[in-house]
């Protein structure tokens, strides 16, 4: 029990600083999943919508098989996206979502990121159209989706029933 009134003080005020950092961290997560999410879904839906220019794209970078991986990519772009977006699967979806995103942040940014040049001036890599997604993509894998998700819902729901 801490007896010196000043330092109750400063441990009542960090408390509370922690309260609203804790409430603080599934509306941020939340933001990221609907703002993101949605961003994964567009993108992945104009590579389906233009297919063509993706596979021509694909092949540009020397894809092996690049009529396949246009269609995986768009496809785990799209689905992720909107499981990312509701909350659902969204540790599950994070996985594939950051194997292409960083798959797409090496191959078609390769010379901006040589060298490893981005350790030392980060800002190389931050302004790299697919590092936010990237960065979203890791954030929910780390974190989950927060407790504003289908996932939390379903958690809560199926703590709720039963055992046998």
């Amino acid at each position: 029990m801490l007896t010196n009134p000043f330092l109750r003080w400063m441990d009542r005020l960090y408390g509370f600083i922690v309260t609203i950092g804790s409430n603080l961290q599934s509306l941020i997560l939340l933001y990221l999943r609907l703002t993101w999410g949605h961003q994964y879904f567009v993108t992945g839906l104009e590579k389906l919508k233009n297919i063509d220019s993706t596979i021509q794209f694909f092949t540009n970078l020397n894809f092996s098989h690049p009529i396949f991986h246009a269609y995986e990519v768009a496809i785990i772009q799209t689905v992720g996206g909107i499981l990312l977006f509701i909350g659902l699967a969204s540790r599950l979806a994070a996985i594939p979502l950051i194997i292409v995103t960083s798959t797409i942040l090496i191959t078609a940014h390769k010379e901006s990121l040589a060298n490893l040049s981005f350790i030392s001036d980060p800002h190389i890599l931050v302004i790299q159209e697919p590092f936010p997604f990237l960065l979203t993509a890791l954030i929910i894998l780390a974190f989950g989706p927060g407790r504003i998700s289908l996932d939390a819902l379903l958690k809560r729901w199926m703590n709720q029933q039963p055992r046998y």
